[in-house]
């Protein structure tokens, strides 16, 4: 009995764990097509349009992409483009291909195109347009990114004569500016870019407006002295079309300039100075007060005295750091003429100002 009891047992249990199990269908294998980025962006200067886009980290299907081919560069007329057909160029996957560490973080890449000198037009509607297809290992993509539209605008050629000398009040920049005036929806800009020497880090200095004057410049005092700057310039088309965003072409650059910004300037000479005496029952003695210098890199004033017929002395030991000044080593009897002189951070001296003199009696 307690045989065949265990002869049942050993029959039911495969039974009864296939009972149990659920088999679903089949999965289709994954086609690994890299999903179409949705970010394109275009940015042109010149004949130069540079195309930024963010790889893809997933296919059509969910899956993390493994690997990539290349990805086909689009451009054509139309205003949408319903398949890449033949690319004008083709950027290749970035290596090693990695997942990014978290959700935030994107590996992008970017592609440089020439426009045909031919397609550059006067017309301010005239456009072309952009996409991108990413393709998988074997050559084959999910489709077009999303579209962007170029303006086929003619761009500026870079500003003539482009160059920089150092004043007392900044760094003067000039150029030649062969801009005739724009009609509307058109106007034209000049930028000019600002960087520390072996720096990449760029500051737009000024963006001005290119006007009916042959010659234009700029005086840039946003700087620090002792220090190399690179300038360099370029003209701009601004499209400003009526309920339409502004579309900015950026012309080709100047060569840049370098400017050692050496402090070799004084600051201004004080003015207003007044001497008036006082003494009857106490110490004697001279004071002197004059306009403050409102130089920004004022560091402080000298005093100078002098007799009649002979050369002025520097009276303070250190520099005065106010208006003002006490003058206790006087003599009764004499005659005294003063004046005073400003010096900035860097030890550069202004000249004497106008003389003021007293007499104690």
């Amino acid at each position: 009995m307690k045989l065949l009891r265990r002869r049942l047992l050993a029959i039911a249990a495969p039974l009864l764990l296939a009972a149990c199990a659920t088999i679903g269908p089949p999965q289709p294998p994954s086609l690994e097509l890299p999903k179409p980025p949705a970010d394109l962006h275009a940015a042109r200067k010149g004949d130069r349009v540079t195309l930024t886009w963010t790889v893809p980290a997933s296919t059509t299907d969910r899956q993390t992409v493994r690997s990539l081919g290349s990805t086909q560069i689009c451009r054509g007329l139309a205003a949408q483009l319903t398949q890449c057909g033949t690319p004008v160029g083709k950027a290749a996957p970035p290596k090693p291909l990695t997942a990014p560490k978290s959700p935030k973080q994107k590996i992008t890449s970017s592609y440089i195109d020439t426009l045909p000198a031919q397609s550059e037009s006067d017309d301010p509607s005239a456009s072309i347009t952009y996409a991108v297809e990413v393709l998988n290992a074997e050559g084959r993509g999910a489709g077009l990114s999303n579209q962007v539209q170029v303006s086929l605008i003619r761009a500026l050629p870079s500003p003539r004569d482009f160059g920089a000398r150092v004043t007392s009040g900044g760094i003067v920049l000039t150029w030649a500016n062969d801009l005739h005036s724009a009609a509307p929806p058109l106007r034209y800009v000049y930028r000019i870019y600002r960087r520390l020497d072996e720096s990449r880090q760029e500051t737009l200095a000024a963006e001005l407006p290119a006007g009916s004057e042959h010659a234009l410049s700029f005086t840039d005092s946003n700087f620090e002295w002792e220090k190399t700057y690179e300038y360099r310039a370029e003209a701009v088309t601004v499209i400003a079309e009526q309920d339409k965003p502004e579309v900015v072409v950026e012309g080709d650059d100047s060569p840049e300039v370098k400017v050692f910004a050496h402090d070799v300037f004084p600051p201004t000479v004080p003015s207003g100075l007044q001497a008036v005496f006082s003494g009857p029952g106490q110490k004697v003695f001279i004071d002197l007060i004059w306009a403050p210098v409102t130089d920004v890199d004022l560091d402080g004033y000298n005093v100078y005295r002098h007799e009649e017929g002979s050369a002025p002395v520097k009276i303070n030991t250190e520099l005065v750091k106010t208006p003002a000044y006490r003058d206790t080593s006087v003599i009764s009897g004499k005659h005294y003429l003063y004046s005073v002189s400003a010096v900035d951070l860097r030890g550069n001296e202004s000249a004497h100002s106008e003389e003021a003199g007293e007499t104690v009696p």
